[in-house]
């Protein structure tokens, strides 16, 4: 009796399965649950979480992490007044933590610096200059990671708000033909990248998980969310919930209109205002971050010579460390007040097709070889390191012997190998390892007299040029090769996106003149001619006519549609328009194809006024990270080398002329100890070096958001130009001052030989 057997199990299975499927959905229709072991609340929190792991930023994740375990780790509750404004910055965020985890955090993390830091390098420098460093450092980093939740809530504002122009004119444009708001704020969505579609469809997802009645219910408690810093974009939904209860189809028109014209025209008043307060904040940051430093290192060359326990790691921890730290945190500062604008999105974002664009690509007969930019960016970089760092390497393997090679003074050869220190006969040397000129006693840090200290030489200076090369350079070369490609695709389409306004108006010209949409399509391509907006609606028209496709495959098929060549939201939104409304008449598709050309003209007409009024800033500022900064940079390695030469060689003259005479020298022999080792131009040009290229990286992200506000991929293409032209200006530079002002130094010291008498 098998099969008996086997159906009744079969007929079990179905009766099971059957009364599983009621219970769900008498579970959603009485909210309650059914059976103990039935937790529908659970259910929604793993759902919610698997949203937000699909949709959240990782770095939000982590800091989530973070603060949870600080939590458990050490609870310190906030204060209760504040306890509001913690909430609604982590609702903002969509974060994971409590109020009481993110004071936690701060707490631990600058005590975990202190005590840490202070240990380790006590250990490794036996210098209490670090304990004082770091013991400040946790001082000061407590405040901003107390606040950080309401950072990262203004930076979550601004990429959003950047966004704003675009969700009003996605929402308006498909409500034009289809008056229903949930359609209009999925369509929106739907287009837009993170993070405001993120709280799009969090407004969707709080109706269909019941926590509101109504899809204008649920947006309104997220328009509330903006009150205190958007109200254009609350003025402007309002105006587009109002077209819902008009009977009058020209009335519902002109009130969508009207928002689309309301954010613009705001949009543009508040970015004159911010333009006009710019000034100020930026004149502070390019002092406190560029002019002040680096005219300080003129000084410090003179001030490290006659102070003994001055190293060049004190300096490291000053200017590539605190510095940097400094200038980001007051850029941050004022890219968090910029306004509303019309921003770019990272078309591999939105497009996984596109991904491949990000590696590079060699093609090789009907196969493409991809490399991920990051083995090349780390071969270049650890190829020049290694290369800064030889005279370090050559040094330790040639310690006992003393090795080194030099330029003398005089004589027929142009280099010669010594095994002497400080040979008398060297006019420039390779290595440059002096013995130590000791320092009062007591003194912290202070090497003995006839240690080895270095490397002082010509040779090893322009050597460390290397390592910038290699850490700027190479940084850029990665940043340039995971965008480029990326870049021409998205100029492709932006190019697309200036005709495409015409194009759209001369297509909905002939729908309304009752052609076709197939046809219409061929007839638009032949008037465009060679334009990008022609080669797209040619595109179209191939895949309709040769291919056989319909109008909606010959634009959005994944594999032959006409977008894949064109990545661009906008443009993929007035095709969906397009489609959507040509289902209900030529004319209407022709009035509505017509309208988005009209928002596409506006949008870019505010566009191009706004980058008018950033204008002088940002060429201010693109001059600063491509030529002011590292020139005064390399100009201040050349003084500084110079002033180190002579130095040094006038510490050494000195300890040969008093050597054995001190009693007839009396009080000048004291003259010798004067002289400290000083900083080895080695360090010293690894300390500016490095800086300038922090200030490259910093400066060109300010840079890039203040004129195109949240713009990852804009970002990683100026970055790549940047770090590759700005560091090697630098580096040339520095190489140039240095040859010449060291020939200044060696005429002079050549001159004044104070040991040939």
């Amino acid at each position: 009796m098998p099969n008996k057997d086997g159906n009744d199990r079969i007929g079990k299975e179905e009766i099971e399965d059957m009364m599983h499927r009621y219970k769900e959905q008498l579970g959603k229709e009485f909210r309650g649950t059914l059976t103990s072991d039935t937790n529908t609340a659970s259910v929604r929190s793993l759902d919610y979480l698997e949203f937000k792991k699909e949709f959240m930023p990782k770095r939000l994740t982590i800091y989530e992490k973070l603060c949870n375990i600080s939590e458990k780790l050490l609870k310190i509750s906030p204060d209760k007044s504040k306890i509001p404004e913690y909430e609604e910055a982590i609702r903002i965020c969509h974060l994971g933590a409590t109020p009481t985890g993110v004071v936690s955090f701060s707490v631990i993390t600058p005590l975990l610096l202190i005590v840490l830091g202070s240990i380790a390098s006590f250990i490794l420098f036996q210098s209490t200059f670090f304990i004082m460093f770091f013991l400040l450092a946790g001082a000061a980093i407590y405040s901003p990671l107390n606040k950080l939740p309401m950072f990262l809530a203004n930076s979550w504002r601004m990429k959003a708000s950047n966004q704003m122009v675009l969700c009003i004119f996605y929402v308006v444009t498909y409500m034009r033909h289809t008056s229903n708001l949930e359609l209009g704020i999925r369509f929106a969505s739907d287009h837009l990248a993170p993070p405001l579609s993120i709280d799009l469809k969090k407004v969707i997802w709080d109706v269909e998980t019941e926590k509101y009645e109504s899809i204008k219910e649920s947006m309104d408690s997220y328009l509330d969310t903006w009150k205190k810093y958007n109200m254009e974009f609350i003025e402007a939904f309002h105006l587009v919930e109002s077209s819902l209860y008009e009977g009058d189809e020209e009335r519902r028109i002109s009130l969508l209109d009207k928002s689309l014209s309301v954010i613009l025209d705001e949009t543009y008043e508040k970015m004159l205002h911010y333009a006009q307060n710019l000034k100020s904040p930026i004149t502070m940051l390019h002092m406190l971050g560029i002019i002040l430093p680096i005219l300080g290192l003129v000084i410090l060359p003179l001030v490290v010579s006659f102070m003994c326990q001055v190293r060049w790691y004190h300096l490291a921890a000053l200017y590539n460390l605190a510095l940097p730290i400094i200038v980001f945190y007051l850029g941050k500062t004022i890219l968090s007040t910029r306004p509303t604008g019309y921003g770019d999105t990272d078309v591999s974002e939105e497009n996984p097709e596109l991904r491949k664009y990000r590696n590079i690509i060699i093609p090789i007969g009907p196969f493409e070889i991809k490399i991920k930019p990051i083995f090349v960016s780390m071969i270049f970089i650890i190829f020049f390191v290694l290369l800064g760092v030889s005279p370090i390497i050559l040094h330790i393997f040639t310690a006992g012997s003393n090795w080194d090679i030099i330029i003398p003074k005089s004589g027929d050869a142009l280099f010669a190998v010594t095994n002497k220190i400080e040979d008398p006969a060297e006019k420039f040397a390779f290595l440059g390892y002096r013995e130590s000129l000791g320092c009062p006693p007591g003194e912290e840090g202070a090497k003995g007299l006839g240690d080895i200290v270095g490397p002082f030489g010509l040779g090893s200076a322009l050597f460390s040029l290397f390592i910038i090369i290699g850490i700027g350079v190479g940084v850029g070369l990665y940043y340039r090769f995971k965008a480029s490609n990326v870049i021409k695709i998205r100029d492709r389409a932006k190019q697309l996106e200036k005709e495409f306004a015409a194009a759209l108006f001369q297509l909905g010209n002939r729908l309304g003149d009752g052609l076709p949409a197939e046809i219409a399509f061929s007839k638009v391509a032949a008037v465009m001619g060679d334009t990008v907006s022609g080669a797209f609606f040619t595109q179209v028209s191939t895949n309709i006519t040769r291919l056989g496709m319909g109008v909606e495959a010959a634009i959005f098929d994944e594999k032959q549609g006409a977008l894949i060549y064109y990545p661009s939201s906008l443009i993929e939104s007035s095709m969906k328009v397009l489609t959507e409304s040509a289902k209900k008449g030529p004319a209407i598709a022709a009035r509505a194809i017509i309208s988005v050309s009209r928002y596409i003209k506006e949008i870019h007409r505010v566009d191009e006024r706004l980058k008018d009024l950033m204008a002088d800033t940002i060429s201010s500022m693109k001059s600063q990270v491509k030529f002011l900064t590292p020139a005064i940079a390399g100009i201040v390695i050349g003084i500084t080398s110079m002033i180190t030469t002579i130095l040094g060689q006038l510490g050494s003259q000195l300890r040969v002329l008093t050597s054995g005479q001190d009693a007839q020298m009396g009080g000048a022999a004291n003259m010798v100890t004067m002289f400290g080792e000083g900083v080895p131009t080695f360090y010293f040009q690894l300390i500016v070096g490095f800086y300038v290229v922090q200030l490259i990286y910093i400066l060109t992200i300010i840079t890039n958001g203040i004129e195109n506000g949240s713009d990852s991929l804009g970002e990683k293409y100026a970055l790549g130009k940047n770090m590759v032209t700005s560091t090697i200006s630098y580096v040339v530079i520095a190489l140039l001052i240095m040859l010449v002002f060291n020939m200044i130094a060696g005429s002079i010291m050549g001159n004044l030989n104070l040991g040939a008498g």
